[in-house]
């Protein structure tokens, strides 16, 4: 049950409150009554754009609407078993065997494991003298696709026995009393998963990549948690081995289930196109046709009503085993005839071989017609649904747990436990220490690949259609995938005041005392919310990084699109484990769309300055506000060239960057402007 109403969350929902109240009042006006419809070009998006962050807006709201702060949980049952896996694929030996002894030495007694996805002899040698277990993937999984981490971690379910698993990345240096301040939470037979944070001892304090995640890590998943929705960030998470299988088992009938469906309905467009080939005196021929048709809808309704798959195909094939000995018996009888007519054709040959030559083309025409004979059409039914791939060939194993539609494995399969009814929770509290990526490259290399993994889930299982979620969640999770789309607002946000500036073009009705009446108190009650929800929480790097990256926000949203719908790669690349040897200067033509941006704002600016100081003809408090946008927006942007000039930090001896620490890009960004 939760607990009492706290004052820090009644303030919260009181802002939240007035933060809804006051963004309504001004889109709806915008909408109804500010657009400059004469230069639609730019005042449409524009007005979107402000749409898409209020909508952004009230789900960070609504997400904190039920804040929820755990206090530590009991201490867990003796005898427990529990499994410590750490996937690993190409990392320095020392980095993995770091995190390995600090996980051999965690106090709960359990089994630990290293998952050596790059199947290394010097790994298996290393986890050997060190008595930790070693896992790599066996010559079953040769020629199948692999599914990168999910994968790993998929085979290692399926070789280990534990009824709990601390999953961790290769560079997450547990803490000893981890165990022991998650496994209490599991007294709830539900309890599905304990999220804990990701925090990460190579950042310097001004955080120069925006590493961190202090507002994800906290308030955002706090709020998660009170709707049942925190969710799996991929490390430092204890996961219980039930509801994983259970998943695997679910998902295994479910695409079995799947094939069924799909075999029923090809079945059915087969028997009704050789119903179509029948003639009049086919009588009995059309009766065998239409039982299957009428057998084939009975399956299908017997499915749906939650049947045995196993009662409803073995039903079915009888029954068409049946009526296919009917057709043989049938097509036999005609055969016959057929070959009769052959023999008393004039001018065969007695030599077998030279009959074929000499037949009347319109006696093998006849024949290949009966090619497409009900027996055929029957024989391929039984076919198709004795096809169904119950062994899943086209995977290494048939049970695959965690989700494998996605380059992020960890949201998706929390999503579907979810769905399954179990039920997760976030501790924060900092029980693993990590590395983070020490370049500009290897941190945009990891923003794109979160970026990708989860529009991909919000293409291909979009929460708002899973109906076994509740409404809340998946709101909650379609607030994190909605909060991806950003870059394509930061583009209009940028170029809005670029366009008033050089041409003079308004995209409001006027900048008049409504507008600002509307706009002003929004802003300010909106930052407000993010003030209060941090609590103390320094917010503002993540807020640079949330426009600052429109670019990978784009490219992640047309690259996702692009695998999902069209069957393209993805060009997914691994994170970097080491720190890059940088030479010459910084990487700017990393960040070469930002710095366009940042020159187009700068010229924007001059030139409006100029018009203002020469009294051209417009709005001097036009120029004013756009003026200030273009500064906010340069403010925001330098954070890339800072980025860039950094050169990480000394991190500890055989280290390197980290990977898996997830913050949407929505959780520090204000409001629409």
């Amino acid at each position: 049950m939760r607990g009492p109403v706290t004052r820090r969350l009644l303030l919260i929902r009181t802002v939240v409150v007035v933060t809804a109240v006051l963004g309504l009042n001004y889109v709806v006006w915008r909408w109804l009554f500010s657009v400059h419809w004469a230069a639609w070009w730019i005042a449409v998006p524009l007005v979107v754009a402000e749409t898409y962050s209020l909508i952004d807006s009230l789900l960070f709201g609504l997400t904190m609407w039920r804040l929820r702060e755990r206090e530590r949980p009991p201490a867990p049952a003796p005898g427990l078993s529990v499994d410590v896996f750490i996937t690993s694929y190409n990392e320095p030996v020392e980095l993995v065997m770091r995190t390995a002894r600090a996980a051999k030495a965690i106090g709960y007694p359990h089994e630990t494991w290293v998952l050596d996805d790059g199947d290394r002899e010097e790994m298996r040698q290393a986890c050997e003298a060190e008595g930790i277990g070693w896992i790599t993937r066996g010559t079953h999984w040769t020629g199948h696709a692999r599914h990168a981490k999910a994968g790993n971690l998929n085979n290692a379910l399926l070789a280990t026995e534990g009824e709990f698993l601390l999953i961790l990345d290769a560079d997450q240096v547990p803490l000893p009393e981890i165990l022991d301040h998650t496994l209490g939470f599991f007294a709830d037979e539900r309890m599905a998963l304990v999220q804990t944070p990701q925090w990460f001892e190579n950042v310097p304090e001004h955080d120069p990549l925006g590493s961190q995640a202090p507002l994800f890590y906290g308030p955002i998943q706090q709020g998660k948690d009170g709707w049942n929705a925190a969710f799996f960030c991929g490390s430092n998470a204890v996961i219980r081995r039930e509801a994983l299988m259970q998943l695997g088992v679910t998902g295994y009938v479910g695409e079995v289930e799947l094939g069924v469906h799909r075999a029923l309905r090809t079945a059915k467009r087969v028997v009704g196109q050789a119903r179509k080939e029948l003639g009049p005196e086919d009588v009995e021929v059309r009766r065998s046709l239409d039982l299957i048709l009428y057998d084939l809808g009975r399956a299908r309704r017997e499915l749906a009503r939650g049947v045995a798959l196993f009662d409803v195909t073995y039903r079915f094939q009888r029954r068409v085993a049946a009526i296919r000995r009917e057709l043989v018996a049938a097509d036999l009888t005609t055969l016959s005839a057929d070959l009769a007519a052959i023999r008393e054709l004039e001018g065969l040959a007695a030599d077998p071989d030279e009959r074929l030559a000499t037949v009347d083309e319109s006696v093998l025409e006849r024949l290949a017609h009966r090619s497409y004979s009900p027996l055929g059409a029957v024989e391929t039914v039984q076919a198709l649904v004795d096809a169904v791939d119950v062994d899943r060939a086209g995977e290494a194993q048939p049970i695959m747990p965690l989700a494998t539609i996605s380059v992020t494995e960890d949201m998706a399969t929390c999503m579907r436990l979810h769905s399954l009814g179990w039920r997760s929770a976030y501790h924060d509290e900092v029980l693993a220490h990590g590395l983070a990526p020490e370049d500009l490259e290897s941190m945009l290399t990891q923003r794109l690949r979160w970026a990708q993994g989860t529009v991909q889930v919000m293409l291909r299982e979009n929460p708002l259609r899973q109906r076994r979620l509740s409404w809340a969640q998946r709101l909650m999770y379609f607030a994190t995938m909605w909060s991806y789309l950003s870059g394509f607002a930061a583009v209009v946000y940028i170029a809005a005041p670029v366009v008033y500036l050089l041409f003079g073009v308004l995209p409001v009705q006027a900048i008049s005392v409504d507008f600002f009446a509307r706009l002003v108190p929004f802003l300010l009650v909106n930052q407000l919310l993010f003030w209060v929800v941090a609590d103390g929480r320094r917010t503002w790097r993540g807020q640079q990084y949330s426009l600052a990256l429109f670019p990978v926000w784009i490219t992640s949203f047309t690259s996702a699109f692009g695998n999902v719908f069209l069957g393209r790669s993805l060009d997914f690349a691994v994170t970097p484990k080491e720190r890059r040897e940088q030479t010459g200067g910084p990487p700017y033509h990393l960040v070469k769309a930002q710095l366009v941006a940042m020159a187009l704002l700068a010229v924007a600016a001059v030139v409006g300055l100029v018009r203002l100081l020469a009294f051209d003809q417009g709005s001097p408090l036009g120029v004013y506000l756009n003026l200030f946008w273009v500064a906010f927006d340069l403010v925001i942007l330098s954070v890339v060239i800072e980025a860039a000039r950094y050169r990480g930090s000394a991190p500890p001896v055989g280290t390197g960057a980290g990977r898996h620490v997830r913050e949407p890009v929505h959780s520090d960004r204000g409001g629409p402007r």
